[in-house]
């Protein structure tokens, strides 16, 4: 019997790109700046995409002074110092059927046993650009 390479490996396609992605981020986007990187990425995303993730950091980055932003395994993502607070994945990326604005444990939105860190979101409209915006102030809130 011939010898048949055999894929193991936990991780999917989209996985794998998305951390072949992030060691591209490493090397070459080390030398750009925050805002350089994000525009980079959401100029490839397509044009609902797009529309979404530059109404999102427009809002983001005008919550506080103190949130800064870079690339993270090639989503936008806003930070509180070193420290990941909130990203946009654009559904393309894993090709789902929705985009999704998430938080990372940086985040303070613990809310006793059980919480959401993730939405979905398919438009930007007022009642979304509030609830992100009361999220974000929450999630990066001193304790």
């Amino acid at each position: 019997m011939a010898d048949q390479k055999k894929n193991t490996s936990a991780f999917t396609d989209a996985e794998r790109e998305a951390m072949r992605e992030r060691a591209r981020e490493a090397r070459e986007f080390k030398k750009l700046s925050g805002e350089e990187q994000v525009a980079r990425k959401i100029a490839e995303m397509t044009p609902a995409e797009r529309k979404i993730a530059k109404a999102i950091h427009a809002l983001v980055m005008g919550i506080s002074p103190k949130i800064t932003t870079k690339t993270w395994y090639g989503m936008p993502a806003y930070y509180l110092g070193n420290t990941v607070i909130c990203f946009f994945q654009a559904g393309s990326k894993f090709e789902s059927r929705y985009s999704t604005f998430g938080f990372q444990d940086g985040a303070n939105l613990d809310d006793g046993a059980f919480w959401p860190t993730s939405f979905a979101i398919l438009e930007m409209n007022d009642s979304v650009e509030k609830m992100i915006t009361q999220l974000v102030r929450k999630a990066t809130a001193s304790e």
